[in-house]
């Protein structure tokens, strides 16, 4: 299996029935296990390319209808909507949409959501009690937290957060968040690990994360890791619980495969996998959680549908005129 920005030649877009071309927005160390054992199990030639999910998105927008790739699995819904309104991706069957909620995917048809992902403030519980932390993300803006947050800007589930901010507060109030924050003099991280691991540090007091990276930390560390999760549920975009998803590419060589993949990942073997190795919400209904992980229906989430975070453009446009990116 190949990783990294690998190459492909020309012959990787003729027709072979054993083989399979993956653009993976998701981070090998989370799912290249699963991506094997399907390989295994399947015999199909899986080759792979790693990045991050609006780089790939901006690949395929770029490689078009030329693109070797078959399928396109990315962290969030922005690259995935990207990518589909340009035209990209082909409608799913319905046996394959209908494994999940209609929540869970593309109104389209475009792209299936395979694992669930709620956003949530990791905080020091060394240094804090969760009623220290305020009732939603715009409380971090006050001069209190000064030098003591963390924060992914280049993560493409925090771009997904600032989108959902976008859509719920407008966008007046989302720039004066994001300036707020930066005024803050937050610490910057590439990815939410490194994020996790310096508020158990003491490096920092809180994060702004996906849930999933803490259970990791436990799972090496044993409970008395000094960082717990904390679950705004508010209802508002602070409370977002994403999804993880995949969509063929209309120009995929190999339509067969890419469709036996992604039943693959909606199955339940697939979907434990999630549930007991990376500690994300299974999408497909029977499958059981971690036993102190919130169920997936308690939670408060942001009333906004997958397709409403489909603009990643926007939300970059607006993190470079602030200068959280460059």
């Amino acid at each position: 299996m190949l990783a990294g920005c690998a190459s492909f030649s020309a012959s990787s877009q003729a027709q072979d029935a054993g083989r399979l071309v993956i653009y993976s927005g998701r981070s090998e160390s989370l799912v290249a296990p699963i991506i094997e054992q399907f390989s295994q199990a399947s015999g199909i030639k899986v080759e792979v390319r790693y990045g991050n999910t609006s780089e790939l998105a901006a690949t395929l927008l770029e490689e078009g209808k030329n693109s070797p790739a078959d399928v396109f699995y990315a962290q969030d819904p922005g690259g995935l909507g990207a990518v589909a309104n340009a035209g990209l991706l082909a409608e799913l069957p319905n046996e394959t949409l209908d494994k999940v909620e209609s929540r869970f995917r593309s109104a389209q048809g475009l792209w299936v959501g395979i694992s669930g992902r709620a956003r949530v403030v990791v905080y020091n519980t060394q240094l804090l009690k969760a009623e220290d932390l305020p009732a939603d993300l715009f409380g971090f803006t006050e001069p209190r937290w000064k030098g003591k947050i963390g924060w992914a800007p280049t993560n493409a589930s925090f771009q997904a957060m600032v989108t959902a901010m976008r859509q719920m507060w407008g966008e007046e109030k989302t720039r004066q968040w994001l300036v707020g924050i930066l005024a803050n003099q937050p610490v910057v991280y590439d990815g939410n690990t490194a994020v996790v691991a310096a508020v158990g540090s003491g490096e920092i007091e809180v994060g702004f994360v996906n849930h999933y990276y803490l259970y990791r930390f436990l799972r090496e560390q044993g409970n008395s890791f000094p960082a717990r999760n904390h679950f705004m549920n508010n209802g508002g975009p602070d409370s977002l619980v994403m999804v993880s998803g995949i969509g063929r590419l209309a120009t995929s060589k190999n339509e067969e495969n890419a469709l036996k993949f992604i039943n693959f990942l909606l199955s339940p073997v697939a979907q434990q996998y999630f549930a007991g190795q990376t500690y994300e919400y299974p999408l497909v209904a029977g499958v059981q959680t971690e036993a102190d992980l919130p169920p997936l229906e308690s939670l408060n989430s942001a009333g906004i549908t997958v397709d409403q975070l489909a603009d990643l453009e926007g939300t970059l446009n607006l993190l470079r005129e602030t200068g959280v990116l460059p």
